[in-house]
């Protein structure tokens, strides 16, 4: 009978000791893990920056496609998944006060052009065709790999238009233009090859509204800077190349823009919300009707940023359990590295035995500490049965 309440004595603490703590542990491991991984089921992002306009006049334009390319390298796209469309190279006009440089703002705080900049197609490879061709995927067998889109279905891809248009058409270098039904047509093709998982298109141009409103293909998010009939107007003139150096539209994302990094949980509705129309000069307009998720849960960074799986902390973390803390860090160093003491240098070498090292007993609960369940399960089923055994006996 003894043996019988030791019995139940054990198996009652056990189960009191153990079971909450694994089933809250479990728990909170479980939402964890849902929260971790529950990202957009994109896998990668490309930006397409197109450019369309020539001439010095049309500075801004040039200014405002490298700003976006600026951004959306500093938050994590990598060249290789941006194509950059630039009609003509300001940065090397005789009018350039400034030679190989671009800016987008008179203060010249930040050269756009900089060292780092690959243009894939420049001058008069910047056509409608070679546009649509990229769409579509339709290139010619002899074009590189950093003038090809090489999307899937499980690619976000962020596709920013500038330059001179009118009501659903965009002007390309003044001598053809791209209509609304051009750019609609060229997405249902890349939704029925599977090019894209999501589209986010933006185009910053005069009645930029009117460049969107035949789209019919899904997941697709379309803004614009102005509605039909209104212009998009430039901004921060600067009087040294006597230009303009960037558009309204443009410039006033880019400030909010300039406050987001990789991290950032900020949503395209916390972008929309900073706008002013009276300060923007126009009525900027987006179309969600295509989209399937409402704005305030979709992430800035789901377009502009890198696809990244991984949490980020500036917080210092201790790898050495706090109960280990009297094991040197001289034990953790491999023989090859450790230092060797004086008296040491001069003893013959030893010869290995069998013989065990002795461990302090702050490691062995340290160690204990941080061991997983699965063995202090383990263990504690072996107790059991050992204390059932003895139960028995007696």
């Amino acid at each position: 009978m003894a043996g019988g309440r030791l019995l139940t004595t054990l198996v009652a603490i056990w189960l009191c000791w153990v079971m909450p703590t694994t089933v809250t542990s479990q728990g909170d491991s479980h939402q964890k893990v849902d929260t971790f991984f529950r990202q957009p089921t994109h896998s990668n992002n490309w930006a397409v920056l197109v450019c369309t306009s020539r001439f010095w006049f049309n500075y801004r334009h040039i200014a405002n496609t490298l700003s976006m390319y600026r951004t959306v390298k500093r938050l994590g796209i990598p060249d290789s998944n941006i194509i950059l469309m630039l009609a003509d190279d300001v940065a090397c006009n005789p009018r350039n006060k400034s030679p190989a440089t671009i800016y987008h703002h008179p203060s010249q705080a930040i050269d756009l052009y900089g060292q780092n900049v690959e243009v894939d197609y420049r001058g008069y490879d910047v056509t409608v065709e070679n546009f649509i061709r990229l769409l579509t995927g339709r290139v010619k067998p002899d074009t590189p790999r950093s003038k090809r889109l090489l999307t899937d279905d499980k690619s976000n891809i962020f596709i920013y238009m500038t330059g001179h248009g009118g009501d659903e058409f965009l002007k390309f270098q003044d001598a053809e233009e791209i209509s609304s039904h051009d750019i609609a047509d060229a997405f249902a093709q890349m939704w029925e090859k599977k090019r894209y998982h999501e589209i986010l298109f933006v185009i910053d141009t005069c009645q930029a509204n009117t460049m969107y409103t035949h789209f019919y293909s899904p997941n697709i998010l379309a803004m614009g800077s102005s509605r039909k009939g209104e212009n998009s107007y430039s901004y921060l003139h600067d009087h040294d190349i006597g230009v303009s150096v960037i558009d309204r539209f443009t410039y006033f994302n880019l400030e909010y823009l300039e406050n987001v990094d990789m991290q950032s949980r900020a949503t395209f509705q916390d972008l929309i919300d900073t706008y002013d129309t009276n300060r923007i000069s126009s009525h900027p307009g987006i179309r969600t009707d295509l989209f399937p998720r409402p704005l305030d849960q979709v992430l800035l960074t789901d377009f502009l940023g890198a696809v990244q799986n991984v949490e980020l902390t500036t917080k210092y973390v201790n790898l050495v359990p706090a109960k280990a803390s009297r094991v040197s860090a001289e034990t953790l160093l491999e023989p090859s590295s450790r230092p060797v003491a004086k008296e040491a240098q001069s003893s013959p070498p030893i010869e290995p035995t069998t013989a065990t090292t002795s461990v302090p007993l702050s490691t062995l609960h340290a160690v204990q500490d941080h061991m997983p369940w699965s063995q202090r399960l383990a263990q504690l089923s072996l107790v059991v049965g050992l204390a059932g055994a003895v139960a028995l006996s007696l």
